[in-house]
């Protein structure tokens, strides 16, 4: 009974969950964690510009992974690379709970080398994460890929619950001396503790990888057994013995191999769904949350924090919705895009006309940011859950390119907004507890 419960397709959805929850979870948490260890680090507010190069520079290794693919096909053992990136991960962090304040000095000035160490480290582990955790799902059927979409919305949804539960960003206005000022009150427990969190985090992604490895090799072992002890059930049940279609049993890599389709990939369709996916990706990693502060935070710190914890929690939401109702129509997926590039449109524009954007100090503007934060990371997440099914139906070559499409829309969509935040300052941030229209008229 309890062999018959472990391998049931329920645990297989929860550990593939929890799997893809830690692809993403580094780099989600050094964001989401940045108003507390800003105030502490030497850097100050420059580190989300180090941040962001850092993470760039992590993409090194879907560079590294990419040309072993094309110079060596078939070499590269998946398993292997992502065992040892979790494990990588889980030591990074560890290290990153204990001396993420430390500095060394250099010419003189004061640096967090470690913390900019592990940052990277942790940036390159999330970025390889794109080219090897996505293609290894093609050994499971393809609905398991859209849990595996659904667990990457756990990466976002669950340090954004943490860091809320920690009090980040909140802060009071006292008058002193007849000027109102801003005071950001103390965190609920510090930075070592959340940061302790992201490794265990980390290492419950790495287990969940191991229970899969060695559900893996028991289902191999016993499959000889059962067409032996029963050779024409493979004739009679047809398609259900398919390796691909057995109810979440994966198979081999050598398995992999003989499911890929002969047929040219490079065919129209495909092109497309890159394209949309890379797209997507560069819209939503990279593009809106550089600018989610501009365009949320006029309308106050309530607002800003129900923008980012409902477009969390739509994100695992829409993927859900898509183990349901898949859209394989190529003009809806395009109609799909369009809508949330519309709320992505409204969202940058509010962003440009901070810090006196339309509907300030209404209700009605208040909903509308929200509402189109909801509906911008709903339709692109959804959006994305299905490409990813659409790519696995076309072979693990696929898979691996819908993992370089991810990492390149989003290095895109990161490098092209961070000269125009943080060179040329486009946007223009809001003072907390100034009536900054006022101000800025007068």
């Amino acid at each position: 009974m309890a062999g018959s419960w472990w391998s049931s397709a329920a645990v297989t959805h929860g550990l593939v969950a929890l799997f893809a929850m830690g692809s993403w979870i580094s780099v989600n948490s050094l964001w989401v964690e940045l108003p507390v260890i800003v105030n502490v680090l030497h850097e100050g507010w420059y580190l989300p510009a180090y941040i962001s190069v850092l993470i760039a520079f992590g993409n090194i290794g879907p560079v590294a992974v990419t040309l072993t693919h094309h110079c060596a096909p078939g070499r590269l053992n998946e398993r292997l690379v992502i065992h040892c990136i979790q494990a990588l991960a889980v030591v990074a962090s560890a290290l990153l709970a204990v001396f993420w304040s430390h500095t060394v000095t250099i010419s003189g000035v004061k640096r967090s080398l470690p913390f900019m160490f592990f940052t990277f480290v942790l940036s390159l582990v999330c970025c390889t994460s794109n080219v090897t955790f996505l293609p290894f799902m093609f050994s499971y059927p393809s609905q398991y890929i859209r849990t595996f979409f659904i667990g990457q919305g756990f990466s976002a949804l669950f340090p954004c619950i943490v860091a809320l539960g920690q009090g980040v960003g909140k802060l009071e206005c006292k008058t002193v001396n007849g000027t109102v000022e801003s005071e950001r009150l103390k965190e609920n427990f510090p930075a070592q503790n959340f940061f302790w969190f992201l490794c265990v985090m980390l290492s419950i992604s790495a287990l969940s990888f191991q229970a899969l490895m060695h559900r893996r090799t028991r289902t191999l072992e016993n499959a000889p057994q059962q067409e032996a002890a029963n050779p024409a059930v493979e004739a009679k049940n047809g398609e259900e013995t398919h390796p691909l279609h057995n109810g979440g049993t994966p198979v081999s890599e050598d398995q992999v191999q003989v499911e890929e389709q002969p047929q040219t990939f490079w065919t129209r369709r495909n092109v497309y769904l890159l394209s949309l996916l890379a797209v997507s990706n560069a819209l939503t990693n990279g593009v809106l949350p550089s600018v989610q502060s501009f365009s949320c935070l006029p309308y106050g710190p309530m607002t800003f924090h129900l923008a980012v914890v409902l477009g969390n929690i739509a994100n695992p939401l829409a993927c859900f919705l898509a183990m349901f109702v898949v859209l394989r129509s190529s003009s809806g997926l395009g109609l799909l895009s369009v809508a949330g590039g519309v709320c992505a449109a409204y969202l940058m524009a509010l962003a440009a006309l901070s810090p006196c954007p339309p509907l300030l100090g209404t209700s009605v503007g208040m909903a509308f940011v929200v509402i189109s934060g909801i509906l911008f990371t709903g339709l692109y997440s959804y959006l994305k859950v299905v490409i990813g099914t659409l790519l696995h139906e076309a072979g693990h070559k696929a898979l691996l390119w819908a993992g370089i499409s991810i990492q390149a829309g989003s290095l895109v969509g990161a490098l092209t907004m961070f000269p125009l935040v943080n060179v040329y300052s486009v946007f223009e941030r809001s003072q907390d507890c100034v009536n900054n229209c006022t101000s800025r008229s007068v």
